[in-house]
Protein backbone atom coordinates (compact mmCIF):
# COMPACT_ATOMS: atom_id res chain seq x y z
CA UNK A 1 0.00 0.00 0.00
CA UNK A 2 0.96 3.12 -1.21
CA UNK A 3 1.34 6.34 0.93
CA UNK A 4 0.40 9.25 -0.69
CA UNK A 5 1.90 12.48 0.88
CA UNK A 6 0.19 15.67 1.19
CA UNK A 7 1.18 19.26 0.82
CA UNK A 8 -0.29 22.67 1.37
CA UNK A 9 0.00 26.36 -0.19
CA UNK A 10 -1.41 29.74 0.24
CA UNK A 11 -2.85 31.88 -1.97
CA UNK A 12 -2.32 35.52 -1.00
CA UNK A 13 -5.36 38.00 -2.41
CA UNK A 14 -6.43 41.51 -1.98
CA UNK A 15 -9.73 41.08 -3.31
CA UNK A 16 -12.50 38.94 -3.48
CA UNK A 17 -13.15 38.86 -7.08
CA UNK A 18 -9.81 37.24 -7.76
CA UNK A 19 -10.37 34.92 -4.86
CA UNK A 20 -13.44 33.71 -7.16
CA UNK A 21 -11.42 33.44 -10.37
CA UNK A 22 -8.73 31.40 -8.44
CA UNK A 23 -11.08 29.30 -7.23
CA UNK A 24 -12.50 28.56 -10.71
CA UNK A 25 -8.79 28.42 -12.09
CA UNK A 26 -7.85 25.36 -9.35
CA UNK A 27 -11.08 23.51 -10.35
CA UNK A 28 -10.65 23.63 -14.15
CA UNK A 29 -7.15 22.41 -12.83
CA UNK A 30 -8.18 19.53 -11.61
CA UNK A 31 -8.46 20.60 -8.02
CA UNK A 32 -11.46 19.74 -6.03
CA UNK A 33 -13.59 21.60 -3.20
CA UNK A 34 -12.14 19.33 -0.88
CA UNK A 35 -8.72 20.71 -1.30
CA UNK A 36 -9.32 24.80 -1.64
CA UNK A 37 -9.84 26.43 1.85
CA UNK A 38 -10.95 30.01 1.82
CA UNK A 39 -9.25 32.17 4.73
CA UNK A 40 -10.87 34.92 5.98
CA UNK A 41 -10.82 37.77 8.83
CA UNK A 42 -14.63 38.55 7.73
CA UNK A 43 -17.31 36.32 7.84
CA UNK A 44 -18.49 35.74 4.00
CA UNK A 45 -21.51 32.98 3.80
CA UNK A 46 -20.58 29.72 2.99
CA UNK A 47 -20.02 29.27 -0.57
CA UNK A 48 -19.39 32.96 -1.47
CA UNK A 49 -16.50 32.46 -3.60
CA UNK A 50 -17.82 29.39 -5.22
CA UNK A 51 -16.01 26.50 -3.34
CA UNK A 52 -18.01 23.95 -2.24
CA UNK A 53 -19.85 24.40 1.23
CA UNK A 54 -18.42 21.42 3.73
CA UNK A 55 -21.06 19.32 5.46
CA UNK A 56 -20.90 19.40 9.37
CA UNK A 57 -22.32 16.50 11.60
CA UNK A 58 -22.58 18.49 14.55
CA UNK A 59 -25.64 17.73 15.37
CA UNK A 60 -24.93 13.84 16.03
CA UNK A 61 -22.67 14.91 18.72
CA UNK A 62 -25.32 16.06 21.11
CA UNK A 63 -27.87 13.06 20.37
CA UNK A 64 -24.95 10.99 21.54
CA UNK A 65 -24.03 12.56 24.47
CA UNK A 66 -27.53 12.85 25.77
CA UNK A 67 -27.82 9.23 24.84
CA UNK A 68 -25.12 8.32 26.75
CA UNK A 69 -25.44 10.41 29.76
CA UNK A 70 -29.26 9.08 30.01
CA UNK A 71 -28.03 5.47 29.94
CA UNK A 72 -24.91 6.51 32.88
CA UNK A 73 -27.87 8.34 34.98
CA UNK A 74 -30.51 5.03 35.21
CA UNK A 75 -27.26 3.07 35.52
CA UNK A 76 -26.24 4.96 38.19
CA UNK A 77 -29.75 5.34 40.08
CA UNK A 78 -31.06 1.67 39.34
CA UNK A 79 -27.60 0.60 40.82
CA UNK A 80 -27.29 2.57 43.58
CA UNK A 81 -31.15 1.44 44.46
CA UNK A 82 -30.63 -1.94 44.15
CA UNK A 83 -26.74 -2.12 45.78
CA UNK A 84 -28.45 -0.37 49.58
CA UNK A 85 -32.00 -1.46 49.20
CA UNK A 86 -34.22 0.45 51.19
CA UNK A 87 -37.27 -1.25 52.14
CA UNK A 88 -40.38 1.37 53.87
CA UNK A 89 -43.98 0.07 54.25
CA UNK A 90 -44.16 -1.91 51.01
CA UNK A 91 -43.02 0.82 48.30
CA UNK A 92 -41.06 -0.65 45.88
CA UNK A 93 -36.96 -0.67 45.68
CA UNK A 94 -36.97 1.23 42.60
CA UNK A 95 -38.36 4.39 42.53
CA UNK A 96 -38.66 6.67 39.57
CA UNK A 97 -40.16 9.74 41.05
CA UNK A 98 -36.48 10.96 42.45
CA UNK A 99 -34.72 9.26 39.53
CA UNK A 100 -36.14 11.44 36.84
CA UNK A 101 -34.39 15.15 38.30
CA UNK A 102 -30.61 12.31 37.96
CA UNK A 103 -31.34 11.39 35.00
CA UNK A 104 -32.33 14.58 33.28
CA UNK A 105 -29.25 16.24 34.78
CA UNK A 106 -27.37 13.15 33.32
CA UNK A 107 -28.44 13.84 30.08
CA UNK A 108 -28.47 17.72 29.73
CA UNK A 109 -24.32 17.11 31.34
CA UNK A 110 -23.82 14.28 28.50
CA UNK A 111 -25.32 16.21 25.42
CA UNK A 112 -23.43 19.49 26.71
CA UNK A 113 -20.11 17.86 26.67
CA UNK A 114 -20.40 15.75 23.74
CA UNK A 115 -21.49 19.24 22.01
CA UNK A 116 -18.24 20.94 23.39
CA UNK A 117 -16.32 17.73 21.83
CA UNK A 118 -18.16 18.35 18.60
CA UNK A 119 -16.92 21.47 18.45
CA UNK A 120 -13.39 20.46 18.85
CA UNK A 121 -13.99 17.76 16.27
CA UNK A 122 -15.67 19.41 13.53
CA UNK A 123 -13.35 22.50 13.94
CA UNK A 124 -10.39 19.82 13.18
CA UNK A 125 -8.55 21.30 16.08
CA UNK A 126 -6.01 21.11 17.29
CA UNK A 127 -4.49 20.52 13.55
CA UNK A 128 -0.50 19.43 14.01
CA UNK A 129 0.37 19.10 10.38
CA UNK A 130 2.36 21.99 8.67
CA UNK A 131 -0.68 24.64 7.16
CA UNK A 132 1.75 27.59 5.67
CA UNK A 133 -0.18 31.36 6.90
CA UNK A 134 0.22 34.77 6.37
CA UNK A 135 -0.73 37.35 8.78
CA UNK A 136 -2.10 39.56 6.64
CA UNK A 137 -5.15 37.56 6.62
CA UNK A 138 -6.40 39.00 9.63
CA UNK A 139 -5.25 42.53 8.14
CA UNK A 140 -8.40 42.45 5.35
CA UNK A 141 -6.52 40.36 2.89
CA UNK A 142 -7.49 36.75 1.85
CA UNK A 143 -5.99 33.70 1.79
CA UNK A 144 -6.66 30.71 -0.67
CA UNK A 145 -5.48 27.59 1.22
CA UNK A 146 -4.94 24.49 -1.66
CA UNK A 147 -3.95 21.22 -0.11
CA UNK A 148 -2.88 18.12 -2.33
CA UNK A 149 -0.97 15.31 -3.80
CA UNK A 150 3.00 17.13 -3.21
CA UNK A 151 3.15 15.88 -7.26
CA UNK A 152 0.88 18.71 -7.35
CA UNK A 153 1.59 21.35 -5.62
CA UNK A 154 4.06 23.23 -8.21
CA UNK A 155 0.64 23.00 -10.39
CA UNK A 156 -1.35 25.02 -7.97
CA UNK A 157 1.26 27.24 -7.56
CA UNK A 158 1.34 28.09 -11.06
CA UNK A 159 -2.63 28.45 -10.65
CA UNK A 160 -2.58 30.88 -7.50
CA UNK A 161 0.10 33.00 -9.34
CA UNK A 162 -2.06 33.24 -12.81
CA UNK A 163 -5.38 33.98 -11.01
CA UNK A 164 -3.63 37.05 -9.53
CA UNK A 165 -1.88 36.22 -5.88
CA UNK A 166 0.14 39.20 -4.28
CA UNK A 167 2.12 36.42 -3.10
CA UNK A 168 2.09 31.87 -2.42
CA UNK A 169 3.45 30.82 0.77
CA UNK A 170 4.40 27.32 1.16
CA UNK A 171 4.50 24.97 4.14
CA UNK A 172 8.34 25.63 4.87
CA UNK A 173 7.94 29.16 4.49
CA UNK A 174 8.75 30.00 0.99
CA UNK A 175 7.37 33.09 -0.24
CA UNK A 176 7.13 33.82 -3.93
CA UNK A 177 5.91 37.01 -5.46
CA UNK A 178 3.51 37.20 -8.16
Amino acid sequence: MAVRARDSILGVFGDPDTVVGAVEGLRNAGFTGSDVKVLSDTPYPEGAFGETPERHRLYVFPFMGAICGFSVALLLTVATQLAWPMVTDGKPIIAVPPMVNIMYEGTMLGAILFTVIGIIFESRLPDFGPTPYDPRISQGYLGLLVSGPTSRIDEAARALQSAGAIEVVTTDGARARA
